[in-house]
């Protein structure tokens, strides 16, 4: 049976959109991000559908990178276009007029975290946390985290997310500036489809105009950013510390970092 690597489900005018691997923590394989730019592109075509929730099936949001994918060696130029495959998906997140609402209902860690950094308004649940978990497997922020971590919440706190690469609770995310709402478990979906019915009932042509601005405003310089992210990722997955990251990763013990 083939994969479902998304679940879609229509409320109303809104569309929720589940990352489905809950057996890999919601692990962003490529197929994953192919099928999510696909059904993103499918609810901009769709003139019923006037905003996007985005949230993980099973206990987390999303664990990242496909770690599993990483194993087997990445020669040269191969990480670059790894990360280029991806792009595509990023920019439409930040191009289409439509808002996305990330529901974030677990783990949100590396791409994940940046994934929700893409959305235009996170809610969180009580039981979910963040984590910049790059560093601890030897890369580099992806997914445009370098961009619009800092931009959140400043340099100085975003690099020390980014270097100690540590857990974040939703509390701490919403007081960083991170997350809007922070609710119980039990009740983040009924307040992301609040929010996301209220949205709908505004002038969505307007707000889809404001998102538009101040996304091309604010990011001119996103794409000489993604391609800089895209070489200095291929340069880690070629260091000796990348390696001992993933072995360490599925050994499930602390790496012996080097520096190499």
């Amino acid at each position: 049976m083939k994969k479902q690597f998304i679940i879609n489900e229509k409320q109303g005018s809104t569309n929720i959109i589940y990352l489905n691997q809950p057996e890999t923590r919601n692990a962003l394989a490529m197929e994953m991000r192919m099928a999510l730019l696909q059904a993103l592109e499918d609810a901009e075509q769709d003139d019923d559908i006037k905003c996007i929730i985005l949230t993980g099936s099973g206990k987390g949001f999303s664990a990242g990178g496909d770690i599993s994918a990483m194993k087997k060696e990445i020669k040269p130029l191969e990480g670059r276009k790894r990360l280029q495959e991806s792009h595509p998906l990023l920019l439409k997140m930040l191009s289409m007029e439509k808002p996305i609402i990330a529901a974030v209902n677990g783990a949100a860690a590396g791409a994940g975290f940046s994934l929700t950094l893409l959305s235009d308004l996170i809610v969180a649940s009580d039981e979910a946390f963040f984590v910049q978990s790059f560093v601890n497997i030897g890369l580099i922020p992806d997914f445009a985290a370098m961009h619009f971590l800092p931009a959140l919440i400043g340099t100085q706190r975003a690099k020390e997310l980014m270097f100690l690469g540590e857990r974040v609770s939703a509390d701490d995310a919403q007081r960083f500036g991170i997350v809007n709402r922070v609710v119980s478990s039990d009740q983040l979906l009924p307040e992301a489809i609040d929010m996301a019915e209220k949205l709908g009932k505004k002038a969505t042509a307007s707000m889809g105009m404001t998102k538009k601005i101040m996304n091309e405003h604010l990011n001119k310089d996103l794409k000489n950013l993604l391609e800089m992210e895209a070489q200095g990722q291929d340069i880690c997955f070629q260091t000796e510390d990348f390696k001992e990251g993933v072995q360490a990763f599925f050994e499930k013990r602390e790496p012996n970092f080097t520096g190499k």
